[in-house]
Order: C-alpha cells, then sequence, then structure tokens
C-alpha cells in the first residue's frame, strides 16, 4: 500500500505545490523576531530570521521549477538543480513547511537527498541527508516557524490526492494545520454500526459486544484495561482492543459514548455524544489516519467535523461552526484483576474485538519516545512519564504526576487544587469535586498533554 501511495504522490504533488507558487507572491520585508524558551535554544539551537510579506517573482518561478515541473515530467536534472538552489539560498524558512509534506511522503534517494538539503540550508541546520522528514518537522515546530501564505491550499492538494476522503478534513477552522502530518493509515470513514465491515484503516468499533467478567476468561489479571462508570454501570475496555481499535462508539449507563484511545500518547479519553444543542446529530467519532504532534486527529464520520481529542473541542465543519464542546466522563487506567474485584458487576469488551492481534505499544514501538514529530516537549517532566490531567472549574489545566500521586493517596494525604480533588479508585485515579462528583480526568504522557495544554499547572506533591 505504501509504495502506490508514494507514486501517486509523485504524480499529483505538482498541485499542490502550484498552488503555493501562484498564490501571488511578492516581495520580501522585513524579519520578525522570534521569543522561545530557553530549553528550546538549547535542543534545537537558535531559530532561523523569518521573513514576513510575498516572495518575488523570480522566488516563485525557481519554486515551481524546482517542485512542480520536476514531479510533473518525473526526473530530476540541472534546471530542477539550479532552481532548488535558488530556494534554498532565497533565505525563507516558511517554504520548508511544503518541503516538509513532500518528504513525509516522497521517495527515491536523489530526490529525497536535494529536498534535506534545501531544508537544511534553509533552517542553517545540519541535517541527516536522507529520511529527514522527523528532524525537519520537529525544528518547524519548535522554532514556530510561520507557514507560507495559502499553506492549507497546498498542503490539502498534497493529502486529499492521496486520500480523497481528506478533502473534507483539510478545511479551515481553528487547528493549527501546520503540525498535521500522516501517521501512515488510511481514514476511517464508514457510517455509524457498520464497523463490523473490515477496512483498511484503524477500525472503530460501534456499538461493540460485551460479556460479564466471570466469562472474560481470555483476561489476565495484570492486563490494563480502561475502567468507565456511567450513572452506576461498570465497563472495562482492555488496552489490548483499544491499541486495534482506537475509537469506539458505545452506549453506557444511558449515556452514548465517543472513547479514543491514543497509543502514542497513552491516552484513552470518553466524551458524552448525547444532550447536544436541537439539532445535532450524534457525533459519530471515527480516526481520521491524521496526526497533530503525534496525537490521533479524530473526527466526526456524520459531518466530517474535526475535534481536538485533548479537549473535546470541535476545530471545524459544521460543528465548531455551533461551538461544540463534548463533556468527559472519567477514565481509569488500571488493570483488570483489580477493576473487576473493585466492580464485579462489571462488563467488558469480547476477546473478539481484537481482531486476533495483541500488541503492547507502549512497551515496544513507543518505549523509546513519540515517533512522529512532536517539537520541543516542556522539560519538567520526561516525555513518557503518565500524569492525570484535568481542567480546574476556573479553566486552568493541571497534571499530576501519577507515580507521586498514587504514593501521596496511598499515604492518607489529600491532593487538591482549586475545586479538584483526587482519589484513589479501582486502582486508578480519579479526579472529583469538594462533593464527589466526576470531573472527568483520564491519563496520559506528560508530552501530550503539555503541548496541548501549554504552560499547564503541575502538581509538584
Amino acid at each position: 500500500m505504501a509504495g502506490s501511495i508514494v507514486e501517486k504522490v509523485r504524480m499529483i504533488v505538482a498541485t499542490a505545490v502550484a498552488a503555493l507558487a501562484l498564490s501571488g507572491f511578492g516581495a520580501l520585508q522585513a524579519f520578525a523576531e522570534t521569543n522561545l524558551p530557553a530549553y528550546v535554544i538549547e535542543q534545537f539551537g537558535t531559530p532561523p530570521k523569518i521573513p514576513t510579506g510575498d516572495l518575488s517573482d523570480d522566488l516563485k518561478s525557481a519554486v515551481k521549477t524546482a517542485f512542480v515541473d520536476s514531479v510533473t515530467n518525473s526526473e530530476w536534472g540541472r534546471d530542477q538543480e539550479i532552481a532548488l538552489k535558488d530556494v534554498s539560498e532565497s533565505g525563507d524558512p516558511r517554504l520548508v513547511w511544503i518541503i516538509s509534506d513532500l518528504l513525509r511522503f516522497t521517495s527515491g534517494r536523489q530526490l529525497d537527498a536535494s529536498l534535506n538539503a534545501a531544508a537544511a540550508k534553509l533552517l542553517g541546520k545540519e541535517l541527516p541527508t536522507q529520511n529527514s522528514w522527523g528532524v525537519v518537522t520537529d525544528h518547524l515546530i519548535a522554532w514556530d516557524i510561520p507557514a507560507p501564505p495559502k499553506y492549507l491550499e497546498s498542503k490539502r492538494a498534497i493529502f486529499t490526492s492521496i486520500v480523497p476522503g481528506w478533502d473534507k478534513i483539510f478545511v479551515e477552522g481553528k487547528i493549527d494545520w501546520r503540525h498535521v502530518s500522516w501517521g501512515g493509515v488510511l481514514i476511517d470513514d464508514r457510517a455509524y454500526d457498520t464497523t463490523d465491515k473490515t477496512c483498511n484503516c484503524i477500525p472503530a468499533a460501534d456499538n461493540p459486544a460485551v460479556s460479564s467478567a466471570e466469562n472474560a476468561k481470555w483476561l489476565k489479571d495484570d492486563d490494563v484495561v480502561f475502567g468507565i462508570e456511567v450513572n452506576g454501570e461498570y465497563r472495562a475496555y482492555p488496552r489490548r482492543i483499544m491499541e486495534v481499535r482506537e475509537m469506539v462508539n458505545d452506549t453506557l449507563g444511558g449515556r452514548h459514548l465517543g472513547i479514543p484511545y491514543c497509543t502514542l500518547c497513552g491516552a484513552a479519553q470518553a466524551y458524552f455524544t448525547d444532550q447536544l444543542p436541537d439539532g445535532i446529530e450524534r457525533p459519530v467519532l471515527r480516526t481520521s489516519g491524521l496526526l497533530i504532534r503525534s496525537n490521533k486527529v479524530m473526527y466526526d464520520v456524520n459531518t466530517y467535523s474535526v475535534f481536538d481529542t485533548f479537549l473535546g473541542t470541535a476545530v471545524t465543519g459544521p460543528l465548531a461552526e455551533k461551538n461544540i464542546k463534548l463533556q468527559q466522563a472519567s477514565v481509569l487506567t488500571t488493570t483488570w484483576g483489580t477493576w473487576k474485584n473493585a466492580h464485579p458487576e462489571t462488563t467488558v469488551l469480547i476477546e473478539e474485538l481484537a481482531l486476533g492481534r495483541d500488541f503492547d505499544f507502549r512497551n515496544n514501538r513507543d518505549a523509546n519516545g513519540p515517533i512522529f514529530p512532536v517539537g520541543n516537549v516542556d522539560p519538567r517532566l520526561s516525555v513518557h512519564e503518565d500524569i492525570i490531567g484535568i481542567i480546574t472549574a476556573s479553566g486552568k489545566p493541571i497534571a499530576f504526576q501519577r507515580s507521586k500521586a498514587v504514593a501521596a493517596l496511598q499515604k492518607g494525604e489529600e491532593i487538591a487544587y482549586e475545586n479538584v480533588r483526587l482519589k484513589l479508585a479501582a486502582g486508578g485515579i480519579k479526579a472529583v469535586d469538594e462533593k464527589g462528583r466526576d470531573l472527568g480526568s483520564h491519563q496520559a504522557f506528560w508530552f501530550a498533554w503539555s503541548q496541548f495544554h501549554p504552560g499547564t499547572e503541575l502538581w509538584s506533591g
């Protein structure tokens, strides 16, 4: 599949870069000042100066020759090398965003080497001569390099030519399209409750079959599960299943739920998808196949509205226009043995939903840190430190280091911050208010929480 996608990209990238080249850029203007945290400079170095304004006609021509003509004619010759040199000497790092998008899909040693060299020149960095997409993108994000004018137009052309279903995804909204990348899989665009049909995607599960705890002989006591309670009804979602499905649309305690699990950021969340304003159809959450700083991009298959996965806020499409924000239920990350002992009446998803697979991404694929670009990471904790995240009543995000919180709670200490109180529950940690009411907390890796909540408070213990 990857090979066919790459070949298709080689034929269609010309359209995307043409949109960039013909977007009416004019003369270069003064350089903008950049204000970055000290740790970013320490890790990534000093950023290049950033021009503002348009490109000259000569540079537009060079962009067209270097990118458009090379892909259209399936060749890389002297004219392209000369034009790419002009691009690389333009001093405009904004163009590296389009180079980064091309690097994500293109193959071919010579083309990759040429694109890498151009990116290195524009960023003022030494880069690998091959497969530098992640390194390039990390620098662009960390330095907060602005996108060139009409960037979404060019990016949309690239991505939607690969997967036509993305044409409804790449639209204007409250989302930073610079940070969106391809996760290596295709969109799950199956209609609601048709998830028994296979797909060339990460397959969500709608209305999954469940069994009693007594009949779940396939689960071991130390298997990780995500436990959810709604209106006195309990259900366990085994991590083994969620690593295959990554999205479940379910009904529990008389409420509809959308439950995304991002393997890359160690976060399972539960959103109520009912009790919305009149005229709003239940959102049915799906995996788009896209990532934003190594966090899944989820969307509603009915309206193609994209949601901020960590916040539950619609950021594009009809639901964003109506300012839809989904409320969360708490998700407890615990073990099956502890969960079923605390809640023997629990139901649990059946083994067949794992589709015969048994992944452990956390301890294998993701063990050494994020595998996709994330840019800068707040250095107060290590990237894969488990935290419990919550938004206070005043709107302030706060993270509690899980290991320290567990130790403190086991000693009988109180953990409180504004209206938030933490308590141990069935082997996990839950955030409640002063009256014990659920506040909708969940566990995640520090890098993910901190980048979606920059400036988050961190409980010091």
